[in-house]
């Protein structure tokens, strides 16, 4: 008994070494790994000219966004309303999303992010919307492209979706 207790041990040790070092090797990757959150990003060409046509995220499924402060990035979904484009955040008032979901609240204290789609990065700023009439399209557009259904204004009012507009930077982009 006392064997299988040791071998159950370091099996459980070997567990944790592993999804740390995982965890610790992505802060050092271009961008994230999946789920997981990572580094800085170090490829990409940046966006200069014209406020993009935000129309071509339509059938992007996601995209990757890296915060200034803290210097992470991670894996998102992503939304275009009326030529504006927006980033969800689910799953806010769970133990999980508690847990995991730290960058809405970094992104309320210091909204500067870089938002890399298809290799281009674009400068923006993340504003939290949590009432407008915009809100109704968006949970409409949330619902068609992800989730095969409606989404209730409750997800918000409730706090359980956090939604994030990635507007263009509100003064000079300072890195």
């Amino acid at each position: 008994m006392k064997t299988l207790l040791k071998v159950i041990a370091c099996v459980l040790i070997l567990i944790v070494v592993l999804v740390a070092g995982v965890l610790t090797a992505a802060r050092f990757n271009d961008g994230p790994v999946g789920v997981i959150a990572g580094g800085p990003f170090t490829t990409g060409n940046l966006h200069s000219g014209d406020e993009p046509d935000w129309s071509f995220v339509h059938d992007i499924g996601e995209v990757q966004f890296q915060s200034i402060d803290p210097e992470r990035s991670r894996t998102s979904w992503i939304v275009e309303v009326d030529g504006r484009v927006f980033i969800p955040s689910g799953y806010m008032t769970t133990f999980w999303g508690k847990i995991w979901k730290q960058w809405p609240h970094e992104a309320e204290k210091d909204g500067r992010v870089l938002l890399r789609i298809d290799g281009t990065i674009y400068e923006r700023h993340l504003d939290r919307i949590r009432e407008g009439e915009i809100l109704e399209p968006i949970l409409a557009e949330l619902g068609r492209k992800y989730l095969g259904g409606d989404v209730p204004m409750e997800a918000i009012t409730s706090g359980y979706l956090w939604v994030f507009e990635a507007s263009p930077p509100h003064d000079q982009f300072s890195r």
